[in-house]
Parts: structure tokens; sequence; C-alpha cells
């Protein structure tokens, strides 16, 4: 592949070691890495000198640090360079990361840690630069798709949460069976299954549901162990919902969202309807995998229950979806011109499996229809 062709890349980081190391990881790929800056003012001159598709951006550097980057790259709109933060993370900075994510990273890649193998690290990192950068090239195309978003509707205690009429785009008969199913008296589980961009969906969508909520919520997110007690108690902050991670014991609860911790498997038992965590092996590289939770969502629930499948890359949540709709479900996937990552939805809606393909801002009303606030 010609240099003309390749996907061009910064890499910023404050160790000249990892500037090296993550400059040949990305060079081995095919990747053309057009500067390496040693803080985030030269990451920035780089940028703009450069205009790279994609960036790799430590968060730990002198002068302005990650944070402050991506500040700076935001307020550049459409303009802004993807952003694939490589930092050392531990259950002590997990608030750092989930404040990269909300301040527009795309995603996260660990640095690896002393004994970690690099080939876990290499395979990571040049598919999460990839996909950054492909973002952007199609962020033109799905922003003339995207219909014009109405301003979203933001349920507080005491005021009523949006109806599904005032959604846009959608079918009328949607519509009229999700107002059937509302008053129907029947409470139904809320499953969330989502990765990459996950974060910064979530941020809009769990806010924007009502508490209480149907017969419970559960979110699958894929994050690395010590990250998601953080993105818990980020969104706990701005929700009505008690946002909590999971600690395995609890029952569900119409007013709790509980959010799988990274490194464990989210488990509901049936009948007694209670959580709990599982070590068991990860599977096709995840540990949460929300397939499982969503199966046995399904099993204790049958068509009481909601599952929503929000952006991330892959195919987690499609044997989920199956079972959903063995059972009578209902499945709910975020539209392409509102998702970072057109993966996991994919999946579901190339399957037949959806009921809805709605566009992120319309799915809070929806849910709280199917699920019954």
């Amino acid at each position: 592949m010609s240099s003309a062709t390749r996907t061009r890349v910064v890499v910023a980081d404050d160790s000249g070691l990892m500037r090296r190391v993550v400059t040949a990881t990305l060079e081995h790929a095919g990747f053309d890495v057009v500067g390496a800056a040693k803080d985030g003012d030269e990451a920035l001159a780089l940028c703009e000198r450069e205009r790279p598709d994609a960036m790799t951006l430590d968060l730990a550097m002198p002068g302005l640090d990650g944070i402050g980057v991506l500040r700076a790259l935001r307020r550049q709109g459409e303009r802004a360079t993807p952003v694939v933060v490589v930092s050392a993370f531990s259950p002590a900075h997990g608030a750092r990361a989930v404040d990269a994510l909300a301040e527009g990273a795309f995603d996260l890649v660990a640095k690896p840690a002393v004994g970690d193998g690099i080939d876990r690290f290499t395979t990571e990192l040049s598919d999460k630069v990839r996909l950054a950068a492909a973002s952007r090239r199609r962020a033109p195309g799905r922003a003339a798709a995207a219909a014009p978003r109405a301003p979203l509707a933001r349920s507080r205690p005491g005021s009523p949460l949006a109806t599904p009429s005032a959604a846009t785009g959608l079918g009328g008969s949607g519509r009229l069976e999700r107002r059937a199913r509302a008053h129907s008296g029947t409470r139904r589980i809320v499953v969330i299954a989502c990765s990459t961009g996950g974060p910064k969906a979530l941020a809009e969508l769990v806010p924007a549901l009502p508490a209480p909520l149907g017969a419970g919520t559960l979110i699958v997110q894929h994050m690395p162990p010590g990250f998601t007690n953080s993105l818990a108690a980020r969104l706990d902050r701005a929700s009505n919902l008690n946002v909590r991670e999971a600690a395995g014991g609890e029952a569900l609860d119409p007013k709790v969202a509980l959010l799988a911790p990274g490194g464990a498997h989210l488990r509901l038992a049936d009948p007694s309807r209670v959580v709990s965590l599982s070590d068991a092996p990860e599977i096709g590289g995840l540990r949460p995998r929300a397939d499982l939770t969503i199966a046995d969502a399904a099993k204790a629930f049958g068509e009481r229950m909601v599952l929503v499948v929000l952006t991330g890359m892959g195919k987690d949540g499609l044997e989920g979806a199956q079972a959903v709709r063995r059972r009578g479900g209902r499945v709910l996937v975020e539209a392409e011109s509102t998702c970072t990552v057109y993966g996991m939805p994919r999946a579901v809606a190339e399957a037949d499996l959806a009921h809805e393909i709605l566009p992120l801002h319309e799915l809070p009303a929806a849910i709280a229809a199917e699920a019954g606030a």
C-alpha cells in the first residue's frame, strides 16, 4: 500500500520509549505515522499541520495534558481529529479514562504492563485506530443523512418524560404498539448493550430515562476492569435512575440501573432474579459479554423484556437478541446515523431481529413506553 493511501496517524506521548513502541506497532500494521509529539501543544500543532486521519494520545503529559488536548480538539467540531487514548490505566485512575471519553475520545487502549504480552495490545491498537479514522471519513455523509434532532427530553422528578408521540421519523404502527404496551400495566426489564462509543451514548440516553423504569435495568458496556465504577458514578450524578456498578447479590429494582463491572460477566438467576458476577473465561475476547446477560434476562422474563443495542464494534448482542425474539421480548437498536461504530446494532438489524431502529435521541421515549415507566 502506498503512503498516499495509508491511514495517517499522529502519536502523542511524553515517553520516548512509548512513542517508539506505538509508532512501530502502527507502522507494522500498515499505518503511516506522520508525526510524534512529546506533549499536548506539539500534538495540537502536528494535527493542525498534518491533518491526520487519527491520533493516539497519552493522558499524562507535561504542560497541556491529554484531557486538555481533547477539549481543544472538541472546539474544532467536525474538523477534529479522532483520538484513541493510549495511556496507563488503573482502578485508581478510572475516572480519568471516563473523563477522556466524555471529552470526545473515540476509544481507549491500555498501555501494556510489565509481563503483558504485546500481541493483544498490537491488535487492539490497530483495530481501534482504524475504526477511529473510518469514523471521520464517513462523518459528513452520516451528518447529512441524520434527521434534524428535536431537543432531548430529560425527565425530572415530578415532570413527565416526553411521550412516544413526540418522537419523529417513526412508523405510526410502532407508536401505537408502544402506547398499547405502555398502558397494559406490564413492567419489563431493560437490558442495554454497547461497546465503542457506548459511554458517550449512555451519557445521553440514561439521564433521559425516568425512574422508576420497568422491572429494573441492566447495562453491559465493554470496558476493562477499574473503569466501570467511574462510569456508573458519572451516570448516577446526571440521572433520575440510581446507577451503580453491580457487586453481585442485588435484586432488580425499578429505580436502579446496574452496570456490569469490567472483567466480569453479569448474570441473572432464574427464578430469583438476583444478579451475580462470574469470572468465567472471556467469550470472543469479552468479559463482560452482553449475550450472556441478555440470554439470562430472556429466560427469566420472557416477553417481559426490552433489549436495547447501542453503538459498538463486533456482534455481541446478536445471540442475545435471538434469545429475546424466541421468548417474545422486544428489541430496539440504535440507528446508524447516531452510532460511533455501527457494528453491534448492524448485526442485530441485518439479522431482522429489531422491532425498531431509532436514532439515539428517540430511544429514551421508546424505552420508557416499552418498559412501563
